[in-house]
């Protein structure tokens, strides 16, 4: 080389040198919380740094492991029920602790041992015993005088149905999951002497509990078989390995996939969400076998254990074809595509026979992927009222499966089964724009809910609005809207905005790095620079600084200690973190029959970046990318100039693939919506007397919207309200921002003859056991093989529209999960109406009674007869159990 060239490849080393010097003393992203640069995340005192690319060192500690405060609230709970006072009204004591140890005064059970009793608040020493003791003297008088004792809400527990007292509480170990208070033994009380008094010990502020993250990590595993990425930014390079590190770890022995490190098995929703993300193409295999391990002997995807007893509640497994289908187009396995076409198919005609709703073109269902129930609904929605409501997220997943079995029929030829679901999909689509879009806020609503009516809850859904921009259920300026006016709080996309009041943190205040990889994809569809700029720090932030992929963090302090579950090495938390780099700067995008490139590299990250052996069906790729941006500039495929960036699927070898991109005409100056974290007001609780409905004054308040029917009437700053006519009330309340309370419990205000009641007796042989609570001579049986069809004789005076239901009792299982929630379609005079959902209501609790959902039938004066049958498309998850206790039937008219 000459001296000139020489100088030249000096100067060249030197501005490379120079740059890449600058990438790690200038932040790529910052924030008044954190920053991020090249090589490391600084978040206050705390940095975590990528030594290399195969190894990170973090000294991050929890905030809450720094102390501990002495002041505790918690709450007794018969049967692992919300049951003892008002929601908000909590025990409150001050731990001052002699020796090490501490007791409470003896508590009676409903009566609030106020807030701040004990001395002044400190810090709670390490390894503190702290004994709980309960009077629930007056609760066994009860028992023993009456057979039952009412709660607070006027419900009855029985004295057969009572199975212990516990404890629920936000200061570990207490939890405030009441559903799963039955499964942590040590916050069960006892009454060892029969004294009546209950009482147990509890460790707190044990080491154990501090929840620590590793401080190091080095790359253990052979990555060698998967794609190799190299930037020039160490920090991103790191993630990406410890991410395909702990994809790996992710593998069971029986090659399926482990949900994370605390949740072992497969989980429909988590392994179909995490596919679609990144692993339909890394682990194509364990993605086939993972799948299939979620099918029924029928040939039908299971639905997850959830609320109620799963499947209908829960209805978001559809999620599984969608994952399917990007399997088939990394693969092009036709076999897989056949196989998944049946399976698709036979789970859509038992949906459409159970939970599709005429009226809206929707879908019946909980949240997809918010299933604990009031971790994202009113603490006063039963089972049966939520699989009434008509969610988001679970109706864009329905939306897209529907489309999926359109193509997937499509290229097989099934041109009717085309046609049919490409109609259903877009009566969907019609649906969700029509009682979701909110054109204020320019973002999608969460859900209609509601009792016999229903209203639009307007808190956003930040997995739901990312799925409607991807699956383009929203049209091109309703996504931009989306991105523009979705709520980011300091450190990421929360799953709902704004916080439930008196809820601790899991789904409600908390950010899900899976969910913030869909908003960061969206962000990308709509070519919004900042969002997408603004997502890619909110996911490598919390791995950096906690050296694993976390299932979650506390949204208003990024912490992942505080949220009521959370495990390491979360499976859609790492895809997610690998889709940054394949599906984002990439843009790998997968068709039936080619693999397209649409790149978005945010200009904070721009620089040379390489993806070797890249697997593609049949070829191996080596990409290189270069530039910042989202348009493509150029694209060659082994040096030569294609004018369109994407690769057929016949392609195979080895190929070298160069993009360079530059910024495009797109909304690269787009907004986003930057919000503080913010809690809405408690539902108001309604009570009727002498015709008139009153609540209680709120704290905060300052209007109360009264609906009827669904439909605001009123609003005002009375505490009561005199109701014109018969209809369902509930009421809002607002703060002086205007941000609602969920709406109130629906309260039926009825005319002379607005309810009939049919006793069991009336319509079968009835049977008592030793259950107690029903309300004539005793209850129906029905199951797969009792009662499979029973015929009810109906009389009404007047014509009009009535809304029918059934009191029943299913103690098969608890509120929260297992799979035995009871099924039947209800006829009326031959003519099929609807079905009727018969929710898990505690395990071995036969004498707690509930309703089921409302179905509005239309009948003219005179006689009826009303069917209630069990139709093959009512099997539950579980296909053995499928049985319910039915006290009596109700016709309610307004």
């Amino acid at each position: 080389m000459n001296s000139k060239g020489n100088w030249i490849f000096t100067a060249m080393l030197a501005i490379a040198a120079g740059t890449h010097a600058q990438q790690q003393e200038n932040p790529v992203w910052s924030s008044p919380a954190y920053r991020v640069y090249g090589d490391r995340v600084v978040q206050g005192k705390y940095t975590a740094r990528a030594v290399s690319a195969t190894e990170m060192r973090s000294d991050y500690q929890s905030p809450a492991n720094l102390f501990k405060s002495s002041e505790i609230s918690f709450k007794f709970s018969i049967n692992g029920k919300d049951n003892e006072m008002l929601s908000g009204k909590d025990h409150g004591f001050n731990i001052v602790p002699v020796n090490g140890y501490a007791e409470t005064p003896l508590i009676p059970f409903g009566k609030q041992l106020k807030p701040g009793a004990g001395a002044k608040s400190s810090f709670l020493p390490p390894n503190t015993k702290l004994k709980l003791r309960l009077d629930m003297r007056e609760v066994l008088a009860s028992f023993k005088s009456k057979g039952y004792y009412v709660t607070f809400k006027g419900d009855k527990i029985y004295k057969e149905d009572f199975k212990g007292v516990f404890v629920a509480g936000g200061s570990a170990p207490m939890i405030w999951d009441f559903d799963n208070l039955v499964h942590h033994p040590e916050l069960e009380l006892k009454d060892d002497d029969g004294d009546g008094v209950f009482e147990t010990t509890l460790l707190m502020n044990a080491p154990e509990q501090q929840n620590n993250t590793d401080a190091e990590w080095k790359v253990s595993k052979d990555l060698s078989a998967f794609p190799q990425y190299r930037s020039s930014y160490p920090l991103a390079d790191a993630l990406y390995n410890l991410s395909i590190e702990e994809m790996i770890r992710s593998v069971e022995p029986d090659s399926t996939f482990r949900t994370g490190k605390e949740w072992a098995g497969v989980w429909t929703r988590d392994i179909s969400y995490s596919i679609i993300l990144s692993m339909a193409y890394l682990q194509p295999e364990v993605a086939k076998y993972s799948l299939l391990r979620k099918v029924s002997k029928k040939k039908k995807i299971i639905q997850d254990t959830g609320t109620g007893g799963a499947w209908p509640v829960s209805t978001d497994r559809m999620v599984w074809a969608i994952a399917a289908w990007e399997l088939y187009k990394a693969t092009g396995d036709r076999e897989w595509l056949a196989q998944a076409y049946e399976i698709i198919k036979n789970s859509i005609e038992d949906d459409l026979q159970n939970v599709y709703d005429a009226e809206t073109g929707m879908v019946k269902g909980e949240s997809s992927f918010l299933d604990w129930r009031e971790q994202t609904y009113p603490r006063w929605m039963q089972p049966a009222d939520i699989f009434e409501s008509e969610n988001l997220g679970t109706n864009a997943v329905h939306y897209e499966a529907n489309q999926v079995l359109a193509r997937m029929a499509g290229l097989l030829k099934q041109t009717t089964v085309a046609e049919k679901h490409a109609g259903i999909a877009a009566k969907i689509k019609a649906g969700i724009n029509k009682y979701l879009w909110l054109p204020s806020q320019q973002f999608y609503g969460q859900y209609i809910y509601g009792r016999k009516y229903k209203s639009v809850s307007p808190r956003s859904e930040a997995l739901g609005e990312a799925l409607c921009i991807l699956f383009d259920i929203a049209d091109a300026k309703q996504q931009q809207q989306i991105i523009s006016n979705g709520p980011v709080t300091t450190y990421g996309t929360p799953c709902i905005y704004p916080d439930i009041p008196e809820i601790p943190p899991y789904h409600n205040n908390a950010v899900w790095p899976f969910v913030q990889a869909y908003w960061l994809w969206a962000g990308a569809k709509v070519g919004n620079t900042s969002s997408v700029t603004e997502s890619i720090s909110a996911i490598y932030r919390p791995a950096a600084l906690f050296l694993t992929n976390k299932e979650n963090f506390v949204a208003t302090n990024g912490d992942f200690t505080g949220t009521q579950i959370n495990s390491s090495n979360m499976l859609w938390s790492l895809s997610g973190n690998i889709s940054i780099v394949h599906k984002v700067f990439f843009g790998l995008q997968f068709m039936e029959d080619k693999l397209v490139f649409k790149p978005f590299v945010p200009a904070a990250w721009k620089g040379k970046k390489q993806l070797n052996n890249f697997r593609y069906r049949n070829t191996v790729l080596d990409i290189e990318l270069e530039g910042a941006g989202n348009n493509i500039e150029s694209f060659e495929l082994d040096g030569k100039n294609i004018s369109k960036a994407e690769l057929p699927a016949d392609l195979s070898g080895r190929h070298r693939v160069r993009i360079k991109v530059g910024e495009g005409s797109g909304g690269a100056n787009q907004s986003i919506k930057k919000v503080a974290g913010y809690t809405s007001l408690p539902a108001p609780e309604l009570q009727l007397k002498n015709g008139i409905i009153s609540w209680k004054k709120i704290q905060g308040a300052v209007k109360y919207r009264v609906l009827k029917n669904g439909k605001e009437i009123v609003n005002t700053t009375a505490l009561q309200y005199r109701p014109a006519a018969a209809a369902e009330y509930q009421v809002i309340a607002t703060d002086k921002m205007g941000v609602p309370s969920f709406a109130s419990e629906p309260l039926d205000v009825l005319g002379k003859e607005g309810v009939t009641v049919i006793e069991a007796e009336a319509f079968a042989p009835v049977a008592s056991y030793a259950y107690k609570g029903f309300s004539g001579k005793g209850f129906v049986e029905i199951s797969t093989s009792v009662n499979r069809s029973m015929e009810v004789p109906v009389n009404v005076k007047e014509t009009g529209w009535y809304f029918v239901d059934a009191r029943y009792a299913n103690g098969n299982g608890p509120t929260n999960t297992e799979n035995k929630c009871a099924v039947r379609t209800v006829e009326v005079n031959g003519k099929s109406e609807g079905i009727w959902v018969f929710p898990q209501r505690g395990k071995e609790e036969w004498s707690n009674w509930g309703y089921t959902n409302s179905i509005r039938v239309h009948l003219t004066a005179g006689s009826h007869t009303l069917r209630i049958y069990y139709a093959d498309a009512n099997g539950n998850m579980n296909e053995e159990i499928n049985q319910a206790m039915i006290d009596h039937l109700r016709l309610i008219r307004f």
